[in-house]
């Protein structure tokens, strides 16, 4: 009996840490989820805060995907000399800080410079807490990335269900970064702690910026396509709210929260639903709801019924970029990151582009032009053979 005894407490004591693993991926996926969200809900509040024009807006937003394109040699130093882990807590701690700078930013100039800087720590938190979840996957064997990315997407809904909270209790971004910032500090670090990943140096493998050829071109132009759309819902369609129908900052963010609620519950059974139905017809029919959605939005007679609009939209458009980056991974990592470029580039133009119709033609022309790209994601996709 004494001779199994010390066998049963060291499985115990690996069962329990294992468990404890288990949780570190999903409280940092989620910790990022809550961060971004909550920057995206208060894009309103502090477009309002240093009076900015719809151009000048779409400059600012641009920072932030400038700085993720150039975060590239700071993510890939990082990972080299420190590992997936310490990257991971640096990072993070880094963009708490940035978030509170943005909240608090007084002119114009040093909101462009701070949402520089956040487009630079999220970049490289993302690229560190996806590394550990990949080498995760490897340990494991086990599938894991799908629900740790809908965890990071339910935290962008409570982030920005959260700003809308704030902004209808009248407290400041500046204020509500600030009381953010401690408690996901805490959390971070909780997960950095129980995370089960080496601190060794990691090489980062630089990203093909060359455009897709052939059949992966039309996977590229979705993606470049669906992330001007997603990413222009999630930066403007506060702005439309506030604007257009004269939303409170209470209502504006909850735009997002609508689009990302549908979203995520989309992508919970998208799985099943390519099982049954194959990838075209799922990209091809979404899009096309989710230009009805933007459009119903554009028409509808006041905020709240607009707000169903966007909630359809997310729907429509929620398996876009899972079974997009699906077909071109399974084209081999060339292909996905031909078509990961091409992504990139449409988050570049996005916002400049919407803030020019904007600023030119109203902000109810800049949302339709979102539905008309959804639109044409839906004529492509049902062009695409990569698509099964």
């Amino acid at each position: 009996m004494q001779n199994h005894l010390p066998v049963r407490t060291a499985s115990s004591r690996d069962i329990a840490l294992s468990q404890a693993q288990s949780l570190a991926l999903p409280l940092l996926f989620t910790v990022f989820g809550v961060i971004m969200g909550s920057w995206a809900g208060r894009v309103p509040a502090m477009a309002q805060r240093v009076h900015v024009s719809h151009a000048a807006l779409s400059m600012i937003l641009l920072c932030g995907g400038l700085g993720a394109v150039l975060s590239y040699p700071i993510s890939s130093r990082m990972m080299g000399s420190l590992g997936a882990r310490k990257t991971m807590l640096f990072s993070g701690m880094a963009l708490l800080a940035v978030l509170i700078a943005i909240g608090a930013a007084p002119t114009v100039p040093l909101l462009m410079m701070a949402v520089l800087s956040l487009g630079i720590t999220a970049s490289t938190f993302d690229v560190a807490v996806n590394s550990a979840a990949t080498g995760r996957e490897k340990q494991t064997g086990k599938s894991e990335l799908s629900k740790l990315h809908g965890l990071g997407c339910a935290g962008g809904l409570a982030g920005a269900t959260l700003g809308s909270l704030m902004a209808s209790l009248h407290i400041a971004p500046a204020t509500h970064f600030v009381m953010l910032a401690g408690p996901l500090a805490l959390v971070l670090y909780f997960g950095f702690s129980l995370l089960d990943a080496t601190d060794a140096g990691e090489t980062v493998e630089k990203k093909s910026l060359s455009l897709p050829r052939g059949p992966l071109l039309f996977l590229g132009a979705i993606g470049f396509l669906g992330s001007m759309a997603e990413g222009s819902i999630a930066d403007w369609s506060g702005v439309f709210l506030k604007e257009h129908f004269g939303a409170s900052d209470g209502l504006a963010p909850l735009a997002l929260s609508a689009f990302s609620v549908m979203m995520l519950l989309a992508r919970l059974v998208g799985d099943k639903l390519k099982a049954r139905h194959g990838a075209r017809p799922l990209v091809t029919s979404g899009s096309m709801l989710g230009a009805a959605g933007l459009f119903f939005a554009v028409l509808s007679p006041n905020a709240y019924v607009a707000l169903f609009g966007f909630a359809v939209a997310g729907m429509g458009m929620a398996l876009v970029f899972p079974f997009v980056f699906s077909a071109a991974g399974a084209q081999g990592p060339a292909a996905l990151a031909g078509v990961a470029s091409m992504a990139y580039s449409g988050s570049l133009m996005g916002p400049p582009v919407i803030g020019a119709i904007a600023q030119g033609l109203g902000m109810q022309v800049a949302i339709a032009y979102i539905g008309a790209l959804a639109a044409l994601i839906a004529f492509v996709a049902s062009r695409s053979r990569l698509l099964k």
